[in-house]
């Protein structure tokens, strides 16, 4: 795939590209970073918090913070392991290595799959060779399900609420990064044409989805 997220300044993340046995780019552009550290504190329970919660405070269920370790969505025959994403010296995000085809990507610095905020989960559409982990992504519908293993051995269950495609010049950075009282995931890879003079796809596909 290409650059997994955002366009114009900001967050970048590189990916290979699939295009009629051309050299796939060391990079590609998608939008604004994500907050750089999780702003969601530590949870020490599943539980949902009490009642009203205080100012600040996530709402709904959540889990406490824990790597994830694989991505499991049965839907469209996902079963991979994780590599942690990190921002580089010049604002980008770090990609899952180019070649690897059943590899996806967290950002380490963010929330963690179940924890209350918005965890950025990253793939490979395809690669120059093959279709990637992410080849299928499209297919996902509101109410499908998918899990994430976590490194404490839990669990994290959560179900597709909103599936779009978004063009990459006009990338809706808050939409999709902004912090979130819930803990919420967004699946990202590239979409729509190859554009053969940029060495990219023209969109992102943006899955979200909410701890259940």
């Amino acid at each position: 795939m290409t650059a997994v997220f955002w366009s114009g300044a900001g967050l970048v993340l590189a990916m290979t590209l699939f295009g009629g046995g051309e050299d796939p780019p060391d990079d590609a552009r998608v939008p604004h970073a994500p907050p750089a550290v999780s702003t969601a504190p530590d949870r020490a329970a599943s539980e949902p918090a009490a009642s009203e919660p205080a100012a600040g405070e996530p709402s709904g269920k959540y889990l406490p913070r824990s790597e994830p370790t694989r991505l499991l969505i049965p839907e469209i025959d996902v079963d991979a392991p994780f590599v942690d994403l990190a921002i580089d010296k010049n604002g980008q995000l770090e990609a899952p290595p180019p070649h690897n085809t059943n590899l996806v990507g967290w950002f380490a610095k963010g929330a963690t799959p179940g924890e209350a905020g918005t965890s950025i989960i990253a793939g490979h559409v395809d690669t120059a060779t093959s279709p990637a982990v992410f080849a299928r992504l499209s297919e996902l519908e509101e109410g499908d399900r998918f899990r994430v293993v976590r490194a404490d051995g839990s669990k994290a269950t959560f179900e597709v609420h909103d599936t779009e495609s978004f063009d990459k010049d006009d990338f809706p950075d808050e939409r999709v990064y902004a912090d979130t009282p819930r803990a919420e995931v967004r699946l990202i890879t590239c979409a729509g044409d190859y554009d053969r003079a940029a060495k990219d796809y023209t969109e992102n596909l943006v899955v979200f989805a909410r701890l259940v």
